[in-house]
């Protein structure tokens, strides 16, 4: 199994429409191959500031397999307009 992550730093008073635009693209990472859960956190310390972790069957699930697919394509129409600056992503293996 592994972890992506990401911070998301949402633009400034656009934190109620990422969380309704979020609502309308979890079913497109939900129908990917390789999908296991997702989780979005807000910060309690900054209101614009939110942690993304999905779990993926391995890392080609999600970069080869949902970012080449539709579905990626209608989450960025979703999302990516509220990103300041536009996240890095990162994978973790195992737990230790």
């Amino acid at each position: 199994m592994i972890l992506e992550h990401a911070l998301l730093s949402i633009k400034p008073g656009e934190s109620a429409a990422f969380e309704a635009a979020m609502a309308e693209a979890r079913p497109l990472i939900a129908a990917s191959p390789g999908f296991r859960s997702i989780t979005v956190r807000k910060a309690c310390e900054a209101p614009d500031l939110y942690l993304l972790m999905v779990e993926w069957d391995d890392i080609a699930s999600h970069r080869d397999g949902f970012r080449a697919s539709e579905r990626y394509a209608q989450w960025q129409g979703l999302l990516h307009r509220f990103y300041d600056p536009m996240p890095m992503v990162g994978y973790f293996g195992d737990s230790l």
